[in-house]
């Protein structure tokens, strides 16, 4: 009896938690309708083919398009916290230090981010709301004005923070990291009506055009399937590397594993590459230079998507944040340093620095297959857009269904895992 009333209580935790959450989308929703004063949303049809549009417009849940408070997104805070880990890196002494204080030390940091993302979400939200009322034809803004676009901006960034907030709210009481399950439910969000739009552009005509476009979704369809069993597959797979501890009062030997995934970055180096693309863009959008020459027609086809050399720089940008990003979650010196202090070592492997040596080039080696199958699931779609002619802004393309499964299976990882901790605590109470 006691048992059942304890995995009740679990489950009704639970049910609060994932309530929670969906109540918090709701809201994630209903902001992304809500438009900005002083803006005609409508002009943004005229740039709806630009890369950056594209792809803030699908994290977002089609909030910018709609150029509503949170046309950004969390865009700008996840560039500032790709920044400030960056100067981690014994860049700048503070924030090294900052980053060794365990808690107290994190909140610091948190509190950094915090204030470079409000900087860079009001230069974004300036930069963006410039340069889209410029491509638009000067339709975007009613009144542009210095007043006009100031206040533009700090409602955007506004819009911005309070996203950050609502994320931090769904990882305190709801399931999930919040950050990544807001972004998660801005691509959901999109997924009907990009399907939608995609049938209704491609489904049409007769005889051997209608077989042809038929053939291209069904092998689509097959490839979006193969792609996320894929994903589940190299998500859960791992390197158990052996750990003997040693028992000083008998002497004897207990082995353990410690698991390294082979993708230990999870999803984040895609979100990271995919915002440092967008940045670039909405930085030029200040400077008013003929797209067609000099620099600025290089930099605009680097940070695109849609363009071969754009594909190339993010193929690039993916595997260099795998590698960082790796190297930052399973820490080879921390683990080589708490190994030694709990007596346990690696079969054939020096305790202290040949430890962290070997733990670092098994990460490394781990992180390459990583890094292979995080561009592979990226660029593929890319290349099968260029081959079949296949509009890219699917909200399931390779980097939206890398993140939509990868949050998935985080979040049912952390609701499994909280199940597991109530029966243990019914068990022992």
């Amino acid at each position: 009896m006691f048992a059942f009333i304890k995995n009740a209580m679990a489950s009704k935790d639970i049910r609060k938690r994932i309530l929670f959450t969906l109540f918090i989308f709701a809201v994630f929703r209903l902001g992304a309708h809500i438009p900005v004063p002083g803006v005609n949303a409508g002009a943004l049809q005229t740039v709806a083919s630009s890369g950056l549009l594209d792809l803030l417009n699908t994290f977002g849940g089609g909030a910018l398009k709609r150029y509503s408070i949170f046309a950004m997104g969390v865009s700008p805070y996840i560039t500032a916290s790709i920044i400030v880990q960056l100067l981690q890196m014994d860049i700048i002494p503070k924030l090294t230090e900052w980053a060794k204080q365990g808690e107290v030390g994190r909140r610091k940091l948190n509190q950094t981010t915090t204030f470079a993302a409000i900087v860079l979400g009001f230069i974004q939200s300036l930069g963006v709301s410039f340069s889209f009322n410029r491509l638009s034809g000067l339709g975007l803004i009613n009144n542009p004005s210095v007043t006009t676009y100031t206040i533009i901006a700090l409602v955007l960034t506004t819009g911005t923070m309070f996203l950050v907030w609502l994320g931090e709210q769904i990882t305190r009481n709801g399931v999930g990291n919040g950050v990544s399950m807001l972004i998660f439910a801005g691509i959901v969000a999109e997924v009907p009506k990009d399907f939608y739009r995609y049938f209704q552009t491609n489904l049409v005509g007769a005889g051997d055009a209608l077989t042809r476009n038929l053939l291209i979704l069904a092998a689509v369809i097959l490839v979006l399937v193969l792609l996320i069993i894929l994903v589940v597959t190299m998500e859960r797979a791992q390197r158990r590397i052996p750990i003997h501890h040693s028992k000083k009062s008998s002497g004897a030997k207990y082995t353990a594993h410690l698991p390294l995934k082979i993708n230990s970055a999870g999803v984040i180096p895609v979100i990271f590459a995919s915002s440092f693309i967008t940045t670039p863009q909405t930085l030029m959008a200040f400077f008013n230079v003929s797209a067609d020459s000099g620099w600025k027609y290089w930099v605009s086809r680097i940070f695109n998507l849609n363009d071969p050399i754009g594909a190339i720089f993010y193929t690039v940008l993916l595997i260099a944040f795998t590698y960082f990003y790796s190297l930052i979650q399973v820490n080879p010196e921390k683990v080589a340093e708490n190994l030694q202090k709990q007596s346990g070592y690696i079969p054939s492997v020096r305790p202290g620095k040949e430890t962290e040596m070997f733990l670092t080039r098994t990460i490394n080696r781990l992180s390459g297959v990583g890094a292979l199958y995080l561009t592979t699931i990226a660029i593929l779609p890319i290349v099968a857009g260029f081959i079949w002619n296949i509009p890219m802004n699917i909200a399931l393309s390779g980097t939206s269904l890398l993140i939509v499964v990868g949050v998935a299976m985080e979040t049912a990882k952390q609701i499994e895992g909280r199940m597991v901790k109530r029966r243990y605590q019914g068990f022992l109470h």
